[in-house]
């Protein structure tokens, strides 16, 4: 592959990404959820379906533990997650999605949804799901944060 092959497959590919993300982003918007950023919704795709600690969050995210501890500090406010005694280390705290917090992550689910259905109307759900068997064979286990 030329160099110039390789930029135009970069550049599609973080122009899909980035194009769903915002996608997502509207959805979730759309359907009451305020005051969230896609960040946010990177943050919620760790934290289900069993919570993480800050640390392992942060690590997910690629941010200092500080920076994270932010987040979740803001997110606690909103109501999207609480922190609970970790229970395995007692001297970790386990953040946890609340019920607004998981309404919240089925709201990114349909609105992805909606999403990918635009990408079937134009290449076809055959194609869709080449794409994505594809993808997963390039990068099969994420991690899905943002870049930052």
């Amino acid at each position: 592959m030329q160099n110039s092959d390789a930029m135009a497959l970069s550049a599609a590919l973080l122009a899909a990404a980035g194009g769903l993300t915002q996608r997502i982003h509207e959805g979730v918007v759309a359907r009451g959820f305020e005051g969230l950023r896609p960040a946010h919704g990177f943050a919620f795709a760790r934290l289900a379906p069993d919570g993480a600690t800050v640390t392992d969050l942060a690590a997910h995210l690629g941010m200092t533990k500080q920076a994270a501890s932010q987040l979740v500090d803001e997110l606690v406010r909103k109501g999207y997650v609480e922190r609970r005694p970790h229970p395995a280390d007692a001297r970790a705290r386990l953040v946890v999605l609340t019920e607004s917090g998981w309404a919240c992550t089925r709201a990114a689910e349909e609105a992805a949804a909606e999403a990918v259905r635009a990408w079937v109307d134009v290449l076809g759900e055959g194609e869709v799901r080449a794409l994505c068997d594809r993808l997963l064979r390039v990068a099969p286990n994420g991690p899905v944060r943002p870049v930052w």
